[in-house]
Formats: structure tokens, C-alpha cells, sequence
């Protein structure tokens, strides 16, 4: 039976409880809270209404093909910007202090295709916990066999072509969410170190609301625009494949670039440094002086700051992110990030290379039992 992991914090670093204590004087010296200001407000209603003028548009306008598939495109990448900016904080429950507006806006991620009560367990309780940790975090779990992301699993032979095709498995994400990803998740026993033992309630709600979803993006085109079967088929893979690569590029930017570590426990499960070290060492913001990534991204291009302080709404994250720079610096831990998005792009195409290709040409047995006294690991993230 695996040993539960534990941070243990073994220099006893004071750094959290200082950037913690920065943080608060910032909001209460400023009267400010640390949920959703007008700034939010106006995102939400704004995304909100592109996703159903665009679905609207494409369900009733009568347009031409053409154009309707470049709707569908707009309309999958508008539903992963929703998801970002309006889903992720409420479901966080850092956009409001009213729990029936979180609860709201948590539904929302339903009608995109994702189970909110599935995504709280995997991510907000697993992935901010284990973050990067191999066997704890399933985030870092992406199509088995094809997608190496960390030094502890072995690479094989198709993985030396992974920087190139990762980016097209990205796009599927969104596809495998919609008919895979939650139900196999739901079901697992264990998701990361989480016991599942779910409400019986919530056997009900995942049928009942994918079903929702089924209707309004399978069911309802079919049945009310003129278009063959194989025509909608185009334009919703199209919407599929687009809403799937936003959200996995942002997402692997944040954890698998150049400077990132992917740390594994002793033998008796213990994390030596403190968790929000560990964060540090595992995360990574991009572009964060772009107004046009943080309004499309919704804090998710500052995941230092979102690891760190998942309650706070992410519209403070520009201001608390000098807090916690500085405070970094002065105890001399990392504070990773790209100054582009094109540059975190590049950084994760050579990280996916080195674990792939570079690993396997070193050693193609590298991690496989019969190789465990000459296996040699290149320094990936030296």
C-alpha cells in the first residue's frame, strides 16, 4: 500500500507565511476585496454573451458553411475563455462570497462539456496538492504511452516524436472531456491520494447535466439547421478540436517548461520542502505584462499566483504577483516564468523534445527494471 505523501517543510521555510501576510495587508490596506471586482464582473457578462450570441448565431442565423465553421472554431475557443475566466474561479469559489453565485457559474462548466464536481476533485484538490508529483498528480497524466512528461516514466520508441505531435493530442482534450475523461475519473476509485466516495446525488447529476449538453450541441443542430449529418459532424469536431487545444496549451504551459521539476517522494512519501516551495518549483506564469492574455486566460498565464492563492479572484493577480516576486527573490527560490507566450510555447516544444527524443537516444531502456543499474538520466531541466 502506497504511503501518503506529506511536505514536511524540512528547512522550516517561512516563506508562505510571510507572502501570506503581504497579501492580506495589500487587500486590507487597500480595502479591497479578495473576490470579484467590476473589472470581473464585466469579463463574465462579456464572455458569457460572446458564448451564446455565437451559439445562436450558428444554431438559427441560416449562414453559409463557411462561415458557420468558422463560428464553430470561435465558438469552442470562446467556450474554453469562459471556462477560464468565469468557471475555474467559481468553482475555486474566489469569485464571489456569495456561494449561490460560485454555484452558479460553477454550472456554467457543465453546458462547455466538463463536469464541475469532477473537475473540484481533480483539480482543486489533487492537482494543487500533488502538483507535478508522477503517480499524484493526474493532470500530468495525458494519453498514457504517447506523452512523456516526467524523468520517472519510461520512454519508448513512438515518444521521440512526441514534440511534434503532442500539440495535435492537445486538441483532443476537449473530445475525450465530453465522452471519456469525466466518467473514467468519476469512477476511479482513487484520483491521486482522493478516496472517491461520491454523493448519490452526484451519479445523477453527471448523466443528467452531460446529457444537457448532449442535447444543445448534438441533438438540438441536428435536428433545427439545415445541414447533413456530415457537415455538423465537421463543424462540431472543428468547435471540439479548437476549444481542446486552447485549453491544453495553456494548461502545459503553466507546468511542463523549461525550469519546472517534477519531484518524487522518498521512500517513506515524504516531500522534504514546504508546499508552497514546492509550488515554485512546479509552476510557471507566461506573458503576464499582456493585458490580452490576462483577459483571455483568466489568470491562468499567472499560475504562481493562482497555486499559491486559489481563493483570491484571479482580476488580483497582476498586483499580489510583485508580492510574491519579491518575497521569492528575497528567500531565494525560483520565480519561473516566460515574458511571451511564444516563448512558453518554444520552452515546452524543448522540454517535450528532451524527454522524448534526447532521453531515448541516451538511453532508450531508461526507467525499465532490466536497466535499473546502468540507466543513465540526462539532466532535463539543468
Amino acid at each position: 500500500m502506497a504511503k501518503k505523501l506529506k511536505f514536511r517543510n524540512g528547512n522550516k521555510s517561512a516563506f508562505y507565511a510571510t507572502v501570506r501576510s503581504r497579501v492580506d495587508h495589500y487587500f486590507n490596506d487597500n480595502n479591497l476585496s479578495t473576490y470579484a471586482n467590476g473589472a470581473m464582473w464585466f469579463k463574465a457578462i462579456f464572455f458569457l454573451t460572446i458564448l451564446i450570441g455565437l451559439y445562436l448565431s450558428i444554431l438559427l442565423g441560416n449562414l453559409s458553411n463557411p462561415v458557420m465553421l468558422v463560428l464553430a472554431v470561435l465558438l469552442g475557443m470562446t467556450g474554453a475563455f469562459v471556462g477560464f475566466n468565469i468557471c475555474h474561479d467559481a468553482i475555486h469559489k474566489s469569485f464571489s462570497s456569495n456561494q449561490k453565485v460560485n454555484e452558479v457559474f460553477s454550472f456554467v462548466f457543465n453546458l462547455i462539456g466538463a463536469s464541475p464536481y469532477v473537475w473540484n476533485i481533480c483539480h482543486n484538490i489533487v492537482h494543487h496538492t500533488y502538483t507535478n508529483i508522477a503517480g499524484h498528480d493526474e493532470d500530468i497524466d495525458v494519453a498514457p504511452g504517447l506523452i512523456r512528461f516526467s524523468e520517472s516514466e519510461t520512454v519508448n520508441k513512438v515518444q521521440r516524436y512526441q514534440h511534434f505531435y503532442a500539440f495535435g493530442l492537445y486538441s483532443l482534450a476537449m473530445l475525450s472531456w465530453v465522452f471519456r475523461k469525466d466518467y473514467k475519473k468519476f469512477f476511479q476509485k482513487k484520483i491521486g491520494e482522493h478516496v472517491c466516495d461520491h454523493p448519490r446525488i452526484e451519479y445523477f447529476k453527471l448523466f443528467f447535466y452531460k446529457s444537457i449538453y448532449y442535447f444543445l450541441f448534438i441533438i438540438l443542430p441536428m435536428i433545427v439547421m439545415n445541414v447533413t449529418w456530415w457537415q455538423f459532424l465537421i463543424g462540431f469536431m472543428a468547435m471540439q478540436f479548437a476549444q481542446g487545444l486552447v485549453l491544453g496549451l495553456v494548461f502545459q504551459l503553466a507546468h511542463v517548461v523549461e525550469g519546472t521539476s517534477f519531484p518524487l517522494p522518498d521512500e517513506d512519501g515524504n516531500i522534504e520542502e514546504a508546499w508552497a516551495e514546492h509550488q515554485l518549483r512546479t509552476t510557471a506564469n507566461f506573458a503576464v505584462e499582456s493585458k490580452l492574455a490576462a483577459f483571455l486566460c483568466g489568470g491562468l498565464n499567472r499560475q504562481v499566483e493562482h497555486h499559491l492563492f486559489p481563493k483570491v479572484c484571479h482580476i488580483h493577480y497582476p498586483e499580489i504577483g510583485k508580492i510574491v516576486r519579491q518575497t521569492a527573490l528575497e528567500f531565494g527560490l525560483p520565480y519561473i516564468e516566460s515574458k511571451t507566450f511564444s516563448g512558453a510555447l518554444v520552452s515546452h516544444y524543448k522540454i517535450l523534445r528532451k524527454l522524448g527524443k534526447e532521453a531515448y537516444k541516451e538511453n532508450k531502456y531508461v526507467n525499465q527494471a532490466s536497466c535499473t543499474q546502468t540507466r543513465k538520466v540526462s539532466p532535463i531541466y539543468a
